[in-house]
């Protein structure tokens, strides 16, 4: 396979930190050098959500029979674009009891974790913002950060529904959080590393994490696992809007309400490129012998939509379950799924290795 030694990101960011270097001490340009990437990151997620919401109202209004948004722009493109003004125009109202430090701090930890995924996904050989060698790790850290948020924005509001919520919402992301972590830990265990080039890289040769019994069980829980981590149907009973009103946003408005639902949907993008990367080859083609050099970017976004296109196939299909039956499928359904899982899979790597000892 074709390897790339030329990352066009690094070599972008070295010539604007020299260029920043030729009139300003070191120390100022790094941290404008990084302020800068911040900004350019929060720019294309802006983008990218905006985009999947326009895709997910056209995709459902499709399978219901219905023309979706038509009226704002060519086939309704501009439509994401109008409601995004309308939140940054609408009023910020904070409640008078409410728990300033807290109320005003969730919406950006929780945004702020969805900034830190996306910048480890590997794009493509050689175009991966932060390479580093535990990023798997690193992402499963960042997976956990929002649950802190939420609880934080349901404490803060001073409202017993969004008390609520944000308390059920732990529950769920903590549960759902175990067997996605533990089918995070199959191609961990069957690519040798935690780094994620790594991962995509042990996956070149067209043999596919998924294509084995035990990464397409993985991979499955780890969908299951991801629509419920990002609050999506059948598993959104975080805000479920005939028990707990908006659940823990209930007090949030404007652009703050707007961060949370930036979250939200960028958390649905990153989550398909995680999966594409660990179980589907990430830039990786079909077949070995198809050049990887121009369209290994083709092929992750391709497979990126493909994992956004079922999420949204499944809340167009799926009625909402209820809290008892959503938390005993995460506890009695898919953590001894996943548990066993992953004990065939090192018994599986320790008898393909000839390390298995009776």
């Amino acid at each position: 396979m074709m390897e790339i030694l030329f990352n066009p990101i690094g070599a972008l960011g070295a010539l604007i930190y020299e260029l920043l270097r030729s009139f300003l001490p070191d120390w100022a340009a790094t941290g404008l050098l990084a302020l800068i990437g911040s900004a350019v990151l929060v720019g294309v997620i802006s983008v990218v959500v905006m985009l999947l919401v326009w895709l997910e109202r056209k995709i459902i209004a499709r399978m219901q029979d219905r023309y979706g948004p038509n009226r704002v722009g060519p086939f309704g493109l501009l439509q994401s674009v109008a409601d995004a003004v309308k939140l940054l125009s609408k009023e910020d109202v904070i409640p008078a009891r409410v728990d300033r430090p807290l109320f005003i701090i969730s919406p950006i930890l929780v945004l702020a974790a969805s900034l830190m995924v996306w910048g480890v996904i590997p794009w493509s050989p050689g175009v991966v913002p932060a390479d580093i060698n535990v990023g798997v790790l690193f992402l499963l850290a960042m997976g956990s950060m929002p649950v802190i948020g939420v609880i934080m924005a349901g404490w803060g509001s001073n409202n017993k529904y969004a008390m609520l919520g944000g308390m059920r919402s732990a529950a769920q992301l903590i549960s759902y959080e175990i067997p996605g972590v533990l089918a995070a830990l199959v191609p961990v265990m069957l690519a040798g590393t935690m780094s994620l080039t790594g991962i995509v890289n042990a996956q070149a040769n067209g043999w596919w994490f998924i294509f084995s019994p035990w990464g397409f069980i993985a991979f499955m829980l780890f969908v299951i696992s991801g629509i419920a981590e990002t609050n999506r149907t059948p598993f959104d009973l975080i805000e479920a809007e005939s028990e707990l009103a908006a659940g823990f946003h209930t007090e949030y408005s404007g652009m703050r309400f707007a961060l949370f639902f930036l979250a939200e949907y960028a958390n649905v993008f990153a989550v398909s490129a995680i999966g594409a990367v660990l179980f589907l080859g990430g830039w990786n083609g079909p077949l070995p012998f198809l050049p990887t050099f121009g369209p290994g970017i083709v092929w992750f976004m391709g497979k990126v939509f493909l994992m956004v296109f079922v999420f949204i196939w499944i809340r167009s299909t799926l009625p909402r379950l209820r809290y008892d039956q959503l938390m005993n499928f995460a506890w009695k359904r898919m953590l001894p799924l996943a548990l066993l899982n992953v004990g065939l899979t090192a018994i599986w790597i320790s008898i393909a290795t000839g390390n298995l000892r009776v």
